[in-house]
């Protein structure tokens, strides 16, 4: 066993690290394998679980998400050029080229490398110069590595761990706040409309801790604070298997609706931008000044202007007041559940996230048949205090509040029920929340 790449491992994976060698070691093979051989810098970064606080940050609401050890690494060389070459470890994603520039032409849609280009020309544009490029291998297979499609963030690790990767090279070195808004921003390269969540929990994680995270800024800052896990519980998350995909238009209907909401609020309060502005106002005055129902086509006519929102069709039905309500009663439970924690009321903390997964079906209507029997499944297994779905929703993973006596019984019990109902198979894993993206370590190959 390479003793100094068990010693970097332990100082972010701690008594798990043996688990990660192996991986690595495989990784720095197959980089051998593609580049020669030669000095190569190691990058991480991590997948995140939402405990709390879904579709709330693009709103300036709140979220308490965990980094998790499942991540992406990136080994990469430094080029005399501007050139980018990335391979991948998993045969399904092909070798990519490109030149750094501040206008990348993109691939096709849906295409893994898009993540990394969004993140190259934001860099070339922020710093308007020579922007350096390398060779890259990129490792986040299961096990360990980020699921896909799960919800849990693997485009936004790949998105972060590239930016990370571009700043080493380029000796920029900016603040967490101004990194995390610089990926936010790279993001936008793929059609999402998100947040921040994501990028600020997989720069700012901390073991044993889930962070809370005011997504409104103030002078150019967020609140934010690492809020100490349960103890004696765990966080289980489980792949329902039904993957979506990112960039769609369901979720920037979303994104619409809540911007409808504020439009239409604003005769009524003017000057407030987002929904977070109308937090202590009472939902029974909000509902009555929202409608039902309404297309971009009718704002538009109103001189109402929702900005810049790609793949929603002008005559969508935009969901206003359900989806306003989600996001007014879902920034309360975060607060909420923040002081649950502090003052360790588990029983308190478990009904909140039960209370969460309930507004994301009914309200905002991001569960899935399937998500309902996972979420079901768990709640039935004693000492699950709480569960709901997790991430953006339409498939992906559901994340279980469980005492840690009980974590091998659900884990044993989730799978074949899910299968008896779904046909589908289960991945459970248990959640070790981790430290953010950064440099793992320097060495030769």
């Amino acid at each position: 066993m390479n003793d100094h790449l068990l010693s970097a491992l332990e100082s972010i994976y701690g008594d798990a690290a043996p688990d990660q060698v192996d991986r690595y070691e495989d990784a720095l093979s197959a980089f051998r394998r593609a580049y020669g051989p030669g000095p190569v810098t190691v990058f991480r970064a991590p997948g995140r679980v939402n405990l709390i606080g879904e579709h709330t940050d693009y709103n300036h609401g709140y979220v308490l998400p965990a980094a998790l050890d499942k991540d992406v690494l990136l080994l990469a060389r430094l080029r005399g050029d501007r050139e980018v070459r990335l391979a991948n470890v998993e045969a399904d994603f092909p070798q990519r080229n490109f030149a750094v520039s501040a206008s990348i032409q993109t691939a096709d849609s849906g295409d893994w490398s898009n993540y990394a280009r969004g993140a190259a020309q934001e860099l070339a544009r922020t710093l308007g110069g020579n922007v350096p490029g390398f060779d890259g291998l990129v490792s986040s297979a299961a096990p360990l590595g980020v699921p896909r499609g799960a919800g849990v963030s693997s485009s936004s690790a790949l998105t972060v761990v590239m930016a990370v990767a571009l700043a080493h090279f380029a000796q920029w070195t900016p603040s967490a706040t101004q990194m995390a808004l610089f990926c936010s921003d790279a993001e936008w390269y793929v059609g999402t409309r998100g947040g921040i969540m994501d990028q600020f929990i997989a720069l700012l994680g901390q073991r044993d801790h889930a962070l809370f995270l005011d997504c409104r800024p103030v002078d150019g800052t967020f609140r934010h604070e690492a809020i100490p896990l349960p103890q004696d519980y765990r966080l289980l998350v489980v792949n329902s298997g039904v993957h979506h995909a990112n960039v769609r238009n369901e979720f920037n209907q979303r994104v619409a609706a809540c911007r409808a909401g504020v439009a239409i609020l604003r005769r009524e309060f003017p000057g407030i931008t987002h929904l977070r502005d109308v937090e202590d106002q009472d939902w029974v005055d909000l509902e009555a000044l929202l409608p039902e129902t309404t297309t971009v086509t009718e704002l538009k006519d109103a001189g109402h202007d929702l900005g810049d929102l790609p793949n929603v069709p002008a005559d969508a039905a935009l969901r206003v007041m359900a989806c306003c309500r989600h996001v007014w009663s879902e920034n309360r439970r975060v607060l909420a559940a923040v002081d649950a924690m502090q003052h360790n009321d588990i029983t308190h903390l478990g009904d909140l996230l039960n209370d969460a997964h309930t507004s994301a079906r009914d309200h905002y209507r991001i569960s899935t048949p399937e998500l309902e029997v996972l979420v079901d499944a768990a709640r039935a297994v004693d000492g699950c205090v709480g569960a709901r779905l997790t991430g953006a929703g339409w498939g992906g993973c559901i994340v279980a509040l469980v005492h840690h006596e009980s974590v091998d019984e659900f884990q044993q019990r989730i799978p074949p029920v899910y299968k008896a109902q779904t046909g589908l198979d289960a991945g459970v894993f248990p959640c070790q929340a981790s430290p953010g993206a950064g440099m793992v370590l320097q060495m030769m190959v």
